[in-house]
């Protein structure tokens, strides 16, 4: 097939000194996370406003749904890690994985019960396949170039904010509306999700060889025979003469493993299958134990949302993960600093649970804060001052993110004019979305600012900001290139907005259902909690395509996601407990424990990080 045999372009064409191919991954995960997050920032709001039916739901069952569903979306990448290693390849998953998502997001807009939880478990599958595999092949992008990585990583997570900012932009506003409505929104999550699908497949060929299934790699061979070799070289493991794997192993051209004389080496202790059932029985046990000390710890509950949230989800989590883990570190192919990094990517992702626990109050508990207790409805002098600023903080974006559209055109407009009309028709469409939204608001003398609002400036302080943070993680300050001590930044930066929110909850009475609280909390809250994420979730992409070893690296970037498994859940869980913990010590308290936590395993991972570089085996 043309689009997916053809040559990487010219080495010396590049988008602000990045590789053409990185912007079209950009591009592709900007309208997946559109999608995403335009779909998330309706969820809570959507089913304690209306839902199905005549009685909306229970900010507790909401709250429950929303952490189950944001938990599983990062439990299946795991799964499709595994897929595309093995089977799909790195493209093909994606393209499936977008499909399938388009298709939930199709379903969810009919706002039918059935349909809306048949949209929510197509989005779970699809992002399992899209997720893992998308961030695989930006790895891969630059596997010969590390320390390019961390800056690479962090352009493609502008991309993501980028979407992230658009859809909760767009989707809240025509979704919240009472002219438009929910369908508008869910539907808007859905069209642009079509376009990514679209614009990928159609210039999936500027990847070259990279990202394809074993099946069509000597295809691509064959059709360019002078194509440079996208040769790679495993991590390096000691061995007892001092030597490393590198001097022994390289990655040729067929996707074998061989020794310096050529001979194959074995990539898997043959296996895998027995592996496979006795951790999944191993797993399975401990679910079961699990479930009987959480009936009886949690008690009974009074539906079964509650039932299945607060009694079997922790028992799976629990086994799953050490099943997953188990399977993983009882192959006996790994070599000994193959496995110290390995555990090292473990590490980063307990880690990381405690961010994201925090993180996802945003979509959550946050959205609750900004929904009742926040003052949201400007009289006409107010009114006007956010106008103003609602026009610069959408235009500026969207005409910078254009600019970027039309340096992709200049480089591969001609070989790719396909997928390149299809995002130029994207962005067409965002511009009179744009349009109507400001000309509707300028036109209304007073107003009521969504509650999804926002969390715009969440993706909107990292596309300010994640340049700047691309440039500081090159610099070459020796503290400052330690993984750990990235990662113990951002928990103390979270920890540090959810301070300053707790202490705009102060004045809230215990108990009370509603309140007006400035809009000044939330904001600054969510600029820390970006500066937090800059340090976080960017670096950590980079350093598990850098540690895993190359040939499980989709299964690791599933590791990894496991992590906001765990999180996204926890994270629900906790937000549902909202009311009887905010009546106990308040709202501010409440807000207080997510500043707490998070600073405090921020402080554990400083006192460690001496022992993770050496688990990391030379990888700054």
């Amino acid at each position: 097939m043309a689009t997916r045999l053809t040559t990487l372009p010219n080495a010396e064409q590049n988008i602000f000194g990045q590789k053409p191919a990185l912007f079209v991954l950009f591009f592709t995960e900007m309208w997946e996370r559109f999608s995403y997050y335009g779909m998330r920032v309706l969820l809570v709001v959507f089913l304690v406003d209306i839902a199905f039916g005549e009685t909306p739901w229970s900010r507790a069952d909401a709250l429950a749904l929303y952490g189950i569903y944001t938990g599983f979306v990062y439990f299946t990448p795991m799964i499709g890690g595994i897929l595309a290693d093995k089977y799909l390849g790195y493209r093909n998953a994606v393209i499936l994985g977008a499909f399938i998502m388009t298709l939930g997001h199709a379903a969810m807009a009919f706002e039918i019960e059935y349909a809306f939880y048949l949209g929510l478990l197509l989005l779970i599958i699809g992002n399992g396949l899209f997720k893992p595999n998308i961030s695989s092949i930006v790895g891969q992008l630059y596997q010969n170039e590390p320390e390019r990585k961390d800056g690479a990583y962090t352009i493609f997570y502008m991309g993501i904010n980028a979407g992230a900012f658009l859809g909760i932009l767009l989707c809240s506003y025509y979704g919240e509306s009472a002219e438009y409505g929910y369908s508008y929104g869910f539907g808007l999550a859905g069209i642009f999700m079509l376009i990514g699908l679209i614009q990928f497949y159609f210039a999936q060929g500027i990847f070259g060889r990279i990202g394809l299934p074993p099946s069509e790699m000597a295809a691509y061979d064959d059709a360019n025979p002078n194509a440079t070799t996208q040769s790679t070289r495993e991590a390096a493991a000691v061995e007892p003469d001092g030597a490393t794997l590198d001097a022994h192993l390289t990655k040729i051209q067929d996707g074998g493993v061989h020794d310096e004389a050529g001979h194959p080496v074995s990539e898997g202790d043959g296996q895998d299958g027995p592996r496979a059932i006795r951790w999944g029985i191993i797993g399975a046990v401990i679910m079961v134990v699990m479930y009987f000390i959480v009936q009886y710890v949690a008690g009974p509950q009074d539906n079964a949302l509650q039932v299945f949230s607060r009694h079997f989800m922790p028992p799976i989590i629990i086994g799953s993960v050490v099943g997953f883990l188990g399977w993983i570190l009882s192959d006996t192919s790994l070599y000994q600093v193959e496995r110290d990094r390995v555990w090292s990517i473990i590490v980063f992702s307990f880690f990381i649970v405690f961010f994201w626990w925090a993180f996802e109050q945003a979509g959550g508990s946050m959205t609750i804060f900004a929904l009742d207790y926040t003052d949201r409805t400007l009289d006409a002098e107010n009114a006007g001052t956010f106008k103003i600023a609602n026009l610069l903080l959408t235009v500026i974006p969207v005409m910078v993110l254009t600019y970027v559209l039309f340096k992709l055109f200049a480089i591969t407009f001609k070989k790719y004019s396909l997928a390149n009309l299809v995002l130029g028709f994207a962005f067409v469409i965002v511009w009179i979305l744009v349009g109507i939204m400001l000309y509707e608001q300028f036109t209304n003398e007073s107003l009521e600012v969504p509650a999804g609002w926002f969390q715009i400036f969440n993706s909107l302080f990292i596309i300010c900001f994640a340049p700047a943070f691309a440039k500081l993680w090159e610099q070459r300050i020796s503290w400052l290139k330690r993984g750990p001590v990235k990662f113990a930044m951002g928990l103390i930066l979270l920890g540090i907005g959810f301070a300053i929110l707790a202490l705009g909850a102060a004045g809230i009475p215990d108990g009370a259902e509603t309140a007006s609280v400035s809009m000044f909390w939330l904001i600054a809250a969510y600029l820390f909690h970006t500066l937090g994420e800059l340090c976080i979730s960017p670096v950590g992409l980079s350093y598990v395509s850098k540690l895993a070893p190359v040939r499980l690296i989709g299964l690791m970037f599933g590791v990894f996601f496991v992590a906001n498994f765990v999180a996204n859940f926890a994270g629900g869980l906790t937000g549902s407990y909202i009311e009887p913990i905010a009546e106990a010590v308040g709202l501010s308290g409440f807000f207080l424990i997510f500043a707490i936590i998070p600073i405090a395993a921020g402080i554990i991972f400083i006192a460690i990080s001496g022992w993770m570089k050496k688990m990391m085996h030379g990888i700054d």
